[in-house]
């Protein structure tokens, strides 16, 4: 048993409670919100204890891990002081708007003998173990190209400011725009494809923003790019694209391609989303000139486009989204939480913090090393700071390879 505490407790606090019955090695000692309504809805919804302050958080001899939810700005902040404190933390992304805000927390952890780890979770799901799982074992040759969408539907046309969290928090429609699409998101792809291909060597980006009046709070332009590309070369000598932005109609495909094959998955934001391999044959490239065969995916696969499905590469916390996992459920809950698993999002946002946790138990190195999120972080802020001129440029940071994700169980 592990003892946590959040600090945080917004919108994403709610999606990070989803899987929580899928955690019983997980503890929540309490939450602090600097927003007392947040704690109170917290606590009358969940029935968590709540603190006073941060201090007495940070006080609490039980509270082994922090769980940083706070929104971006406050990252380094409280990071600081949970990690001067003695407590492990664990930060949503990204750590922090200055990478080296996020050097200095890495020493500061390691001066106090605690560790620091990160978000984006998504590198431990089903779908992301068996691309790379496939990639490891050879099955489509050598990779040479990535292509990784992040486009999120046009924000100004998804009513964002009528989403709620079950316990009344807001979606931080405001937040999200002032600080980007690509801050916000774009460590999704960056996780597992930095996990599969090494550290980049060379960054090609820009970034734009495109979209005026992205809500009535935010009138006009907020001097944040809503759209970014990035082309990132790395040592192996392998390419990747990703594109992040709010502007495109919602797209958010992983493709790894081969000098013998492609495989791809629909989406990062599901955990379990179907995962397909086509081994390249003269015969399906070429039935990719027929419109009627590329028009009919069904039709298409008789010839070879796209492959065949692969059964996931499962791990120990599978089943947190396969099921209501939720404290509670009404009827009408859980009819919405099937609903969003099978057809929109399956996320378990705290097998993270699971996996960090077991590392400390098992006093094993993180999978995720600092040097990783290191430069996760710098990649990130490359990109998002880009700008519509454009960068070319070698980052600083670079990490070890991290070898397969650990606990990955083969079908």
């Amino acid at each position: 048993m592990m003892n946590i505490a959040f600090v945080g407790c917004g919108f994403v606090f709610d999606i990070y409670m989803r899987t929580i019955r899928a955690h019983p090695e997980l503890n929540i000692c309490g939450v602090f919100d600097i927003n007392p309504k947040r704690m109170e809805a917290v606590k009358a919804y969940y029935g968590f204890s709540t603190y006073d302050s941060l201090d007495a958080l940070l006080t609490d001899t039980e509270v082994q891990i922090v769980v940083n939810l706070t929104n971006i700005g406050a990252h380094y902040d409280v990071s600081k002081k949970a990690l001067e404190s003695g407590k492990h933390v664990y930060s949503e992304k990204p750590l922090t708007k200055d990478l080296a805000q996020s050097k200095l927390l890495f020493e500061t952890a390691r001066v106090h003998g605690v560790r620091l780890c990160a978000a984006p979770s998504n590198i431990y799901s089903d779908s992301v173990r068996t691309i790379l799982d496939a990639v490891e074992r050879g099955r489509i040759g050598r990779p040479k190209l990535v292509y990784a969408e992040l486009d999120d539907n046009p924000i100004h046309l998804m009513e964002f400011q009528k989403v709620v969290s079950p316990t009344g928090a807001p979606w931080p429609l405001d937040e999200e725009i002032h600080e980007g699409c690509t801050f916000e998101h774009v460590g999704y792809h960056l996780a597992w494809i930095c996990a599969m291909l090494g550290p980049a060597v060379s960054v090609v980006a820009a970034s734009n923003e495109l979209l005026r009046d992205k809500s009535a709070s935010v009138p006009g332009l907020s001097g944040t790019p809503d759209y970014s590309v990035a082309l990132l070369t790395f040592a192996g000598g392998q390419a990747a694209r990703v594109s992040t932005t709010v502007v495109a109609p919602r797209d958010h495909r992983m493709r790894v391609i081969g000098d013998q094959g492609e495989v791809c998955a629909d989406s990062y934001r599901h955990y379990q989303s179907p995962v397909y391999l086509e081994r390249f044959t003269k015969r399906s490239l070429s039935a990719r000139k027929f419109h009627s065969l590329r028009a009919h995916p069904t039709l298409g696969r008789i010839f070879g486009i796209g492959g065949r499905r692969l059964p996931l590469v499962k791990n120990w916390k599978s089943a947190a989204v396969e099921k209501d996992q939720q404290m509670r459920s009404s009827l009408k809950q859980r009819m919405v939480e099937w609903l969003r698993r099978r057809e929109v999002y399956a996320q378990d946002k705290l097998v993270g913090v699971a996996e960090m946790a077991r590392e400390i138990k098992d006093g094993k190195a993180p999978y995720l090393s600092p040097d990783f999120l290191l430069h996760l972080n710098e990649l990130t802020l490359l990109v998002q700071g880009a700008g519509p001129e454009g960068i070319a440029v070698t980052p600083t940071t670079s990490f070890a390879p991290l070898g397969p994700i650990p606990g990955s169980i083969r079908p």
